[in-house]
C-alpha cells in the first residue's frame, strides 16, 4: 500500500519564538501518534509551521521524528521553501535521514508559471527519490493548481499523491471522478480541511491529511476507518463529537486552535510562530468544550 494512503496525522512543531524546536514537547506529541498507529505522520506541513522555521531546525525536527517513530509509523515531511535550491537540499536530507515520503508546496513570492512549478517539482522529486505528495493549498501558497497541472505533475517520476483542499464549488465526489482518469493508476488523491474529509473518504478519496489527528489520533483514526469502510451512519455518529472543534477551525484557522489546544492539554507551552497570534482568550471556553467533547 502507498505510504500516502489512509490517515496522515499532521502535528504542530512546538518551537520558541525565535524558531528553535522544543525537542521534549515534539517528542511528547509524536509519541501519541506512534502509539495510536496512524497510517503516517505528516511532519512540517502547514500545521507544523514549516514556512516559519529555519532550515536547520526543520532538519532537526525530522531527525527527532524519525527517532521517535523508529520505523513503526512512516514519516512524510514537508520540504517546501521559496527556492528550488533549498527544497532540493531538504529533500536530499530527508532521503538520507530515512523519511518515507515528501510533501511539497509551491511556496513563492513571485507568481509562478506552470512551467516553473513543473520544473521545481521535477528537481525536488529527483533529488529526494521518495514518494512525493503535491501540496495543493491555494489558501496558503496563493497558487491555484488546475486539474491539468496536477496531471502534469503526477506524470513526473516519484510524484505519487496530491493533497487537495475542499472544493470551493461542486462536490468532492465529482472532483475525484474528474481527477481519476487524468492521473496514473494507483495515484493517491487525498484531502485536507478536516471538517470535510470524512465526506471525501466516503466519496472514495484515498487519504485524509488531518490536523485533528495530530492531537487526537485515536479518535480521528476511528472516524477515518469508519469513513474508509463506507459506514456513513457510524461516521456521522462519531463525527458529532468533532463538530465544536470543526467550528473553531473554520472561525480561526486550525493552526491557532491546535496550538491553544496543545497548551490546554499540557503538551507544550509553545504558541504559533510570530507574526501569527495565539487563539483569542475569548475562545478558550469554547475550546475547552471542544476538548471535552473529544474525550480529553
Amino acid at each position: 500500500m502507498s505510504v500516502m494512503r489512509g490517515l496522515s496525522a499532521f502535528p504542530i512543531t512546538p518551537a520558541t519564538p525565535d524558531g528553535r524546536v522544543i525537542e521534549d514537547d515534539l517528542r511528547r506529541i509524536l509519541t501519541r501518534l506512534v502509539r495510536a498507529e496512524v497510517d503516517s505522520i505528516g511532519l512540517l506541513g502547514s500545521t507544523g509551521s514549516y514556512a516559519y522555521l529555519p532550515l536547520d531546525e526543520r532538519r532537526r525536527a525530522l531527525e527527532i521524528a524519525l527517532d521517535v517513530a523508529r520505523g513503526r509509523v512512516p514519516v512524510i515531511v514537508g520540504v517546501g521553501t521559496l527556492t528550488t535550491r533549498d527544497s532540493v537540499a531538504l529533500a536530499r536530507h530527508a532521503a538520507g535521514a530515512g523519511a518515507a515520503g515528501l510533501l511539497l508546496a509551491p511556496v513563492s513570492y513571485t507568481p509562478l508559471t506552470e512551467d516553473e512549478i513543473t520544473a521545481h517539482y521535477a528537481a525536488v522529486a529527483d533529488a529526494g527519490g521518495l514518494p512525493l505528495c503535491i501540496y495543493n493549498n491555494p489558501s496558503t501558497t496563493h497558487v491555484t493548481m488546475s486539474h491539468g497541472l496536477i496531471a502534469r505533475l503526477a506524470a513526473l517520476p516519484h510524484v505519487a499523491a496530491v493533497k487537495m483542499p475542499l472544493p470551493a464549488q461542486g462536490s468532492i465526489a465529482d472532483e475525484v471522478a474528474a481527477l481519476r482518469p487524468a492521473l496514473p493508476e494507483g495515484f493517491v488523491i487525498g484531502y485536507s480541511g478536516d471538517w470535510g474529509c470524512t465526506r471525501a473518504l466516503l466519496d472514495r478519496a484515498d487519504a485524509w491529511f488531518s490536523v485533528a489527528a495530530g492531537l487526537w489520533p485515536d479518535m480521528t483514526l476511528t472516524l477515518s476507518c469508519a469513513a474508509q469502510a463506507g459506514d456513513a451512519p457510524g461516521t456521522a455518529a462519531t463525527e458529532d463529537r468533532f463538530q465544536p472543534l470543526w467550528d473553531l477551525f473554520r472561525r480561526h484557522g486550525s493552526l491557532r486552535v491546535v496550538h491553544a489546544a496543545a497548551r490546554l492539554m499540557d503538551l507544550t507551552e509553545a504558541d504559533p510562530q510570530p507574526p501569527v497570534l495565539p487563539l483569542p482568550d475569548a475562545e478558550l471556553p469554547a475550546l475547552r468544550t471542544a476538548i471535552r467533547a473529544m474525550g480529553g
